[in-house]
C-alpha cells in the first residue's frame, strides 16, 4: 500500500457524530457518573498505591464518564523529526493516573504502532525487543486472529490499511464543552508540527445508559488492578499489576517480558484496537424470528449476551431484567458461575460468559486471570430501537471500537479470536462460536442448555464486522518525553 501523502497544513478534523446519543445534561446523568467516581474513592487509599502512577497514562486505569462522548483520531507519521515534535507538545497533555479517581472533565491517551516507533526514528535494538506480534501489526496476524472474509484486512477502513494508523489519540470527556476544548489542544499541537498526516477521525458518545450499539449496558466487568489503590469488590480478587503495566510482577510472580531500555517499556502497556460496525437490525429480526412474545425475545438476547440489558447478570436475574440490580457497580459484576455449571441460568455459549468464564469448568484448562483484560470500549451511532430492522444496517453508521488494555494484549486477543470466540471445544460445543462478536462465514448455531434436553437456536450470523484495527503500545509519560526528546542520542 502507498503510505498517505504528506500535508504540512492539517485541517481540523470533520467529526461524524452520525446521530450519537446526546450526553444529557439532566441530574440523572450527573448522578450516574458521579457515582462511578464516589464508588471508585471509596474503595480507594493512597497508602494501598504500589504503582507509579504519576507515570502512567490515566487511560489504563481511568474508567470513562457515563455519560460520555468522545474522538478517535488517527495519525500517519511522515517525517521523524516532525513526529517526535509532536510527541513532544502532546507529553504534558497526557494526563498521568496519580489522580485517576478524581473527578475530570476530559482526557487523552496516546499509542503507538510498532510502525510509528520506526517512523518516529525509534533504534532498531529497541523496536526488535518487542512481542513478534506487535512488530508485525494486526493486519500481518489475520491468520491467527481469524480476520477471514468480510473481517479480511484487504475490505478495512483507509486509516487502519497496514502501515497507515502510526499515533492513535483517544480522548474521552464528560460533554460536548469539554471535547472541544480537549480537541483544541491536541489540534493546537498538530498544526504547530509538520511531517505528520490526520488519516482519520470517529466521534462517539453515549447518553447516561452506557449502552452498546444493541441496547446493553456495557464494560461492567473490568478487573481491580493490584496496587492500584483500590480494593476489589466481594469474593473477586484483585489481578497482578503486571498482567496490565509492565515492568510489575505478573501472575506468574515475575513481570512480561519488556521493550528496551527501561526508560521506553516501563510503566507502559499494549492496546488492542478494533472497530466494528454493528448490524443492529440483522441482530433485532433474528431474535423477533427466534422468539414468539417481547419477553422471550428479551429473554433470548440475554441468553446470548449473558446480562439483561440493564446489565443484571443472568446468574443474579435469571428471569426477568432488573434495573436496580444493572445499575448497582456493587452488585452487578460480584457473582460466580458455581451455582450453575451446567448453564442452566446463563449459557456456556453467552458472550460475557466465553469471554470471563470466571470459576467455569473448562474442557481446555485455562488460567483465566492471565486473559483479563482492561477494557476501553466506546460506542457510536444511534441509540438502539427495537424497531431497527436488517434494511437499516446499510444506511446507519453505528458500531463499537473494541479497545483493550494488557500487558500480555497481542498473546491474549490471539487467543480469545481463536479459541473462546470462534470455537466452541473448551466448554464442549465444537465449532460453535461466540453469538456476538464471531465471524460467522456460514450460518452458526447458539446453544441454550435446558432440561430434558438442550435447545439449538439456528441461523446465527455476523452481527459485528470488523472495519479495521491495530496493535499500539500505550508509552508511559517517561517514554512519550523519551521519544519525543529522541532519548536514544
Amino acid at each position: 500500500m502507498q503510505r498517505p501523502p504528506t500535508r504540512r497544513s492539517i485541517r481540523r478534523p470533520r467529526r461524524r457524530s452520525a446521530n450519537l446519543p446526546t450526553p444529557s445534561p439532566s441530574r440523572k446523568g450527573w448522578i450516574t457518573d458521579m457515582s462511578v467516581l464516589a464508588d471508585l474513592r471509596a474503595r480507594f487509599s493512597r497508602e494501598r498505591v504500589k504503582l507509579q502512577l504519576d507515570d502512567i497514562q490515566a487511560l489504563i486505569l481511568r474508567s470513562r464518564p457515563e455519560p460520555y462522548v468522545g474522538l478517535h483520531a488517527m495519525l500517519h507519521v511522515d517525517e521523524a523529526e516532525g513526529g517526535r515534535d509532536l510527541v513532544r507538545r502532546l507529553a504534558p497533555h497526557i494526563p498521568s493516573a496519580d489522580d485517576w479517581t478524581d473527578d475530570m472533565d476530559s482526557w487523552t491517551g496516546v499509542a503507538i504502532s510498532h510502525a510509528g516507533l520506526k517512523a518516529l526514528g525509534v533504534p532498531e535494538a529497541s523496536l526488535k525487543s518487542f512481542p513478534l506480534p506487535f512488530q508485525q501489526g494486526m493486519a500481518a496476524r489475520a491468520e491467527q486472529l481469524r480476520d477471514f472474509g468480510e473481517n479480511a484486512p484487504d475490505r478495512w477502513e483507509d486509516a487502519f490499511r497496514p502501515g497507515t494508523c502510526h499515533i492513535a489519540l483517544t480522548i474521552y470527556a464528560r460533554d460536548e464543552a469539554a471535547l472541544e476544548k480537549a480537541i483544541e489542544v491536541a489540534m493546537t499541537g498538530l498544526e504547530a508540527s509538520h511531517g505528520v498526516t490526520l488519516v482519520g477521525t470517529h466521534s462517539f458518545g453515549a447518553d447516561a445508559d452506557a449502552k452498546n450499539p444493541f441496547g446493553f449496558r456495557d464494560s461492567i466487568s473490568q478487573p481491580t488492578v493490584a496496587g492500584g489503590g483500590v480494593d476489589p469488590r466481594g469474593d473477586e480478587r484483585a489481578i497482578a499489576a503486571g498482567e496490565f503495566i509492565l515492568g510489575e510482577d505478573s501472575e506468574t510472580g515475575a513481570p512480561v517480558a519488556m521493550p528496551e531500555p527501561a526508560p521506553l517499556g516501563r510503566n507502559g502497556s499494549f492496546v488492542v484496537l478494533r472497530k466494528y460496525q454493528s448490524a443492529v437490525g440483522a441482530f433485532n429480526d433474528f431474535i423477533r424470528a427466534n422468539a414468539d412474545s417481547e419477553a422471550d425475545q428479551e429473554k433470548l438476547a440475554a441468553k446470548m449476551f449473558g446480562r439483561w440489558r440493564s446489565g443484571a447478570p443472568l446468574i443474579l436475574a435469571p428471569d426477568h431484567d432488573d434495573e436496580a440490580l444493572g445499575a448497582d457497580r456493587s452488585r452487578n459484576n460480584d457473582f460466580n458461575f458455581a451455582e450453575d455449571p451446567k448453564g442452566l441460568v446463563c449459557p456456556h455459549s453467552a458472550h460475557m460468559r466465553r469471554l470471563n468464564p470466571r470459576d467455569s469448568q473448562l474442557t481446555i484448562l485455562t488460567d483465566v486471570n492471565i486473559h483479563r483484560i482492561i477494557r476501553r470500549s466506546s460506542t457510536f451511532g444511534p441509540k438502539w430501537t427495537p424497531d431497527v430492522t436488517a434494511a437499516d444496517d446499510a444506511k446507519d453508521d453505528r458500531g463499537i471500537f473494541f479497545i483493550f488494555i494488557s500487558a500480555r494484549a497481542y498473546d491474549t486477543i490471539e487467543f480469545l479470536q481463536q479459541e473462546w470466540i470462534n470455537r466452541g471445544n473448551f466448554i464442549d460445543l465444537g465449532t460453535e462460536k461466540d453469538p456476538i462478536v464471531a465471524l460467522h462465514e456460514e450460518p452458526g448455531t447458539f446453544t441454550i442448555p435446558q432440561e430434558p434436553a438442550r435447545k439449538r437456536v439456528n441461523g446465527v450470523t455476523t452481527f459485528n464486522r470488523l472495519m479495521g484495527g491495530e496493535y499500539l503500545f500505550m508509552p508511559s509519560l517517561t517514554a512519550l518525553r523519551w521519544i519525543g526528546e529522541a532519548g536514544w542520542h
